[in-house]
């Protein structure tokens, strides 16, 4: 088995959809978790090239975050759609970030994953709130890579 499928179990990926269910509860944004083995150089870019193929450029606010997990790499990137990025302050992640690392840095990367999205879907509360009219626009499962 390859480091991506020892990565998390099938309850904390279960884990994981459901803090992204109760994280959208609360805004209109749309967060993905996108996990592979490597990114093939800067995870920077690959993680924009993860959040094109995923089409999560295409929310009607563009307020889509993809968390990516280089699991080999062991790094993670948090990358939000312009809608976002225009509205939000430089730093706006880093809280998020730190969080997440912490507990990576402790092997508890469920618990990372998890208070990532939870905080996320705060944060992004604040500037883009559930709407009674919000749909669903992305899929809450991971996908792999």
């Amino acid at each position: 088995m390859s480091k991506i499928e020892n990565f998390l179990t099938a309850e904390e990926e279960q884990d994981i959809i459901e803090a992204i269910r109760l994280a959208e509860l609360n805004t209109s944004g749309e967060i993905r978790v996108h996990i592979e083995k490597n990114s093939d150089g800067d995870a920077s870019s690959r993680a924009l090239e993860v959040f094109h193929i995923l089409k999560m450029d295409n929310t009607k606010l563009k307020n889509a975050v993809l968390i990516y997990v280089a699991v080999e790499d062991r790094t993670f990137v948090i990358y939000g759609d312009e809608g976002i990025n225009k509205v939000v302050e430089p730093d706006f992640w880093d809280c998020t970030k730190d969080i997440m690392q912490t507990h990576f840095k402790n092997n508890a990367f469920k618990e990372g994953l998890v208070q990532g999205i939870l905080r996320s879907g705060e944060r992004l509360k604040t500037y883009f709130p559930y709407q009674d009219d919000d749909t669903n626009e992305l899929s809450n499962e991971i996908s792999k890579g």
